[in-house]
C-alpha cells in the first residue's frame, strides 16, 4: 500500500502547488511563475517520494514506463487510481481555499482547467491542442525514460525531469493551460464543470497516446538489455532506477521485494 499512498500524496501536492499557483497567484506570477511552480514541485517530489513509488504522479508516465518494461503492468490500474484520487482531492482543497475570496467563481475563472478553442488562453483550436499535448507528453516521458536509465548519471534525474516540465509549461500554457497529465486535468475539471468536462477527453487521450509513443521510441533507440535492465518491481522502488544504479556501482546485488 505504501507506493500507492505515495502516488496519492505526490499527485495531491503536485496539483495543489501547480494548479494552486495558477488559481491563487496567477495574476501576480504569470505563466513563468506557474511553470516554475510545476517544475520545482515535481523535482522536489522526485527526491522525496522516488524511493517509495518511483514518483510517477501521472497516468501517462505510468503507461509509458509499463510499455517500456520498466514497471509492473499488474500495478498500473492501482497507480492510476491513486493518482486521479490525489488530483481530485487537491482540486477539492484548492476549491475551498479559493472560495474564501469574495466573488470567486470556478466556472468563470476556469479553475486552472485545460481547454481548447474559446477555453484556450490563446484560443487555439482543438487540433493544435491535441498535437501539443501529444508531443509534449512524449517529451516528458522520453526524458524520464532516459534520465532514469541505468547508464544515466546517478542523482540528476530529478533535475532533468523538473527542468523539462518547466519548459513544457512555458511552451504550452498559452495553448491549453498545459496538461501532459490526465490526473492533473481531471481534478480541476470536476470543479470547473460544463465545458471543462466536455473537453476533458482530449487531455486524457492525447497525453496517454504521447506517453505510449515515447515508450515505443525509447524501445526503438535504446535496445533493452536483460542484463542491464532492472526487474520491473525493482524499477518501481526508486525513481525508476536511482537506487539500483548506486547499488550496481557499489558492487552490491539488489534484492527483490
Amino acid at each position: 500500500m505504501r507506493p500507492y499512498f505515495a502516488e496519492f500524496i505526490g499527485t495531491f501536492v503536485l496539483v495543489l502547488c501547480g494548479c494552486g499557483s495558477a488559481v491563487l497567484a496567477g495574476d501576480h506570477i504569470g505563466y513563468s511563475g506557474v511553470a516554475l511552480s510545476f517544475g520545482f514541485t515535481l523535482m522536489a517530489l522526485i527526491y522525496a517520494l522516488g524511493p517509495i513509488s518511483g514518483c510517477h504522479l501521472n497516468p501517462a508516465v505510468t503507461l509509458g514506463l509499463t510499455l517500456s518494461r520498466k514497471f509492473d503492468a499488474g500495478r498500473l490500474p492501482a497507480y492510476v487510481i491513486a493518482q486521479v484520487l490525489g488530483a481530485v482531492a487537491a482540486a477539492g482543497i484548492l476549491y475551498v481555499i479559493a472560495s474564501g475570496r469574495p466573488g470567486f467563481d470556478a466556472v468563470a475563472t476556469g479553475f486552472a482547467s485545460n481547454g481548447y478553442d474559446m477555453r484556450s488562453p490563446g484560443h487555439y483550436a482543438m487540433t493544435a491542442a491535441f498535437l501539443i499535448e501529444f508531443l509534449l507528453t512524449g517529451l516528458l516521458v522520453l526524458t524520464i525514460l532516459g534520465a532514469t536509465d541505468l547508464k544515466a548519471p546517478v542523482g540528476f534525474a530529478g533535475l532533468a525531469i523538473g527542468a523539462v516540465l518547466v519548459v513544457i509549461h512555458l511552451v504550452s500554457i498559452p495553448v491549453t493551460n498545459t496538461s501532459v497529465n490526465p490526473a492533473r486535468s481531471i481534478g480541476p475539471a470536476l470543479f470547473a464543470g460544463g465545458a471543462a468536462l466536455q473537453q476533458l477527453w482530449l487531455f486524457v487521450v492525447a497525453p496517454l497516446l504521447g506517453g505510449a509513443a515515447a515508450a515505443l521510441i525509447y524501445r526503438t533507440i535504446r535496445a533493452l538489455d536483460p542484463v542491464l535492465q532492472m526487474p520491473q518491481r525493482q524499477a518501481m522502488q526508486a525513481l525508476l532506477g536511482e537506487t539500483a544504479q548506486r547499488m550496481d556501482r557499489a558492487g552490491a546485488k539488489p534484492t527483490e521485494f
